[in-house]
């Protein structure tokens, strides 16, 4: 069993090294992450993989700063964030990453503009020229003419392209994708996946969590895990 990847690219964005992440469980602890040093290059596209309780779900929240290491440390871009507290790593998460959940996520009460702009919002700014960012992207996506919609009057399909252009509204350094498609038909899943696809041709690097391997097939490497550990890696070099 592998229990440590290391890339030979220069290009590297993150870093895990010896990272440990313990949950207490009644009387129990519980390694979802046992030791892992792991290194991913700037403009790649993962899928990570595995059974439940393989840990995949603990990497995709410490790699996207939403939970602490036990101990080890993570390295975004050169800087250390393992001690980083709570506002550190909002602050982090506001301007470098961007999120694609298999729920949406979507605020019901606000427009699609409104989803889109609110990463804007909490970077302060301006209305102008958060509405233009907001409408750049739903053309992007194929949604300029449903701006002044809500979330219920859009398809599932339609969510997820906003959720998607909301990912990208701060122009992040990575986006996480959590079972993207798992909400969605085939049909319209594989659309989304081929947006994908598209933004990691445009540079952006994707990180996504999937249980299924004709998802995982459009990234151009997938990580195994297994009880905690990465069990093997396939794709390009």
């Amino acid at each position: 069993m592998k229990h440590e990847v290391v890339s030979n690219s220069n290009a590297e964005i993150v870093r895990l090294e010896n990272a440990h992440k313990i949950y207490q469980m009644g009387t129990q602890d519980v390694n979802a992450l046992a030791g892992i040093t792991l290194s991913f290059t700037r403009g790649s596209f993962w899928a990570i993989m595995g059974p439940s309780g393989s840990g995949k779900s603990t990497m995709m929240n410490i790699l996207g700063c939403l939970d602490h290491l036990t101990s080890g440390r993570y390295i975004l871009e050169g800087q250390d964030v393992s001690t980083l507290d709570d506002d550190s790593l909002s602050e982090l998460r506001l301007r470098k990453f961007g999120f694609i959940f298999q729920s949406f996520n979507l605020i019901a009460q606000l427009t699609v503009q409104r989803n889109i702009e609110l990463p804007l919002y909490y970077l302060g700014w301006d209305g102008g020229r958060s509405a233009e960012r907001a409408r750049v992207l739903a053309q992007k996506i194929g949604l300029e003419e449903r701006l002044k919609h809500r979330p219920a009057e859009l398809s599932g399909g339609q969510m997820q392209r906003v959720a998607i252009a909301r990912a990208l509204a701060n122009d992040p350094q990575i986006i996480f994708a959590d079972e993207p498609t798992g909400n969605l038909d085939t049909t319209t899943g594989e659309q989304i996946l081929q947006l994908l696809v598209e933004l990691n041709e445009l540079g952006k690097t994707i990180i996504m969590v999937t249980h299924e391997s004709y998802i995982a097939a459009h990234a151009k490497h997938r990580l195994y895990m297994l009880d905690g550990l990465v069990e093997r890696i396939d794709g390009d070099d």
